[in-house]
């Protein structure tokens, strides 16, 4: 497969670089998502949902004859009051019923990836956590910058169309050039992540796959992040991973700074069902 030629930058989408340029022996695998520049692909995503919203009885206001005394309550104020209604379980404020409900309820661990725009390539991603099921979720970890794709988000990802899968995915399998940082996740250290050559926006990819997670979009949970194979056919692409981020949109992948792999790395435990929760607003908002 030749080098694309580089195409000079205008400051428009349409007159970026073309999909990451990588040496010789990466260009002979034909791949998509992220994986494409790595020496085998690795994929991803689904998504979550709404708020709970809290209820909870009122006490009611106001008493007859003599005033208690500051804080303390007066004869039968108990009983009237009656008992208090329980608290709903916290949801994840920004998700919507459908993509809510798309999360395992075994799950105890959530990323959530929320792009500006449906074709923005800048997104935020936040960590949310449920140890206790009537507490419900709780952020753990972020805000914290992100990339996605060059052209946003799709509902149906295809091979080449430089948008990331909108959904809920799980996190099952970890690799890298690096040792890893301290991950309970399975972890494959590799030279096949070695990656180079420049970015959309001409930004060295050098490191970008010093610490992946695949994202459990057509691919097989669990398996290493470079394994091939693609329970949905090839034309819906895959290799669909979060990686170091190299300053600039990716061809499918979600991005993060590397200080913040490493501790996502830390963090994230199989025992807990982590998922990523991944789109525009819009999208998990529904």
């Amino acid at each position: 497969m030749p080098v694309p030629e580089p195409v000079p930058r205008s400051g428009s989408r349409a007159s970026r670089r073309p999909p990451y340029t990588v040496g010789a022996a990466l260009l002979l695998l034909l791949l998509t998502g992220c994986a494409a520049a790595a020496t085998a692909p690795g994929p991803g995503g689904t998504a979550p949902g709404p708020a709970a919203v809290r209820t909870g009885a009122h006490a009611p206001t106001g008493s007859t004859g003599a005033h208690a005394p500051t804080g303390a309550a007066g004869p039968g104020a108990a009983a009237a009051r009656g008992p208090a209604a329980p608290t709903a379980p916290r949801g994840i404020r920004m998700l919507g019923q459908t993509v809510r409900s798309a999360i395992p309820a075994e799950s105890r661990q959530a990323l959530v990836v929320t792009g500006n725009s449906p074709d923005s390539s800048e997104a935020t991603a936040v960590l949310y956590t449920r140890d206790d099921p009537a507490v419900g979720w709780q952020p753990a970890a972020g805000p914290w910058p992100a990339h996605n794709a060059l052209y946003g988000w799709t509902d149906e990802h295809r091979v080449n169309d430089l948008r990331t899968p909108i959904g809920v995915y799980g996190l099952t399998a970890a690799g890298g050039l690096l040792e890893a940082p301290g991950t309970e996740l399975p972890y494959v250290q590799s030279p096949a992540f070695t990656v180079s050559g420049e970015g959309f926006d001409g930004e060295s990819l050098e490191g970008s796959f010093d610490y992946v997670i695949a994202i459990d979009y057509n691919r097989v949970p669990g398996a290493s992040p470079l394994d091939p194979t693609r329970p949905l056919g090839e034309e819906r692409g895959g290799g669909i991973w979060l990686h170091v981020d190299h300053g600039g949109p990716t061809q499918g992948c979600i991005s993060l700074p590397a200080e913040r792999m490493e501790e996502l790395l830390r963090i994230l435990d199989p025992a807990k069902l982590p998922v990523i929760v991944m789109g525009d607003g819009a999208a998990l908002a529904r």
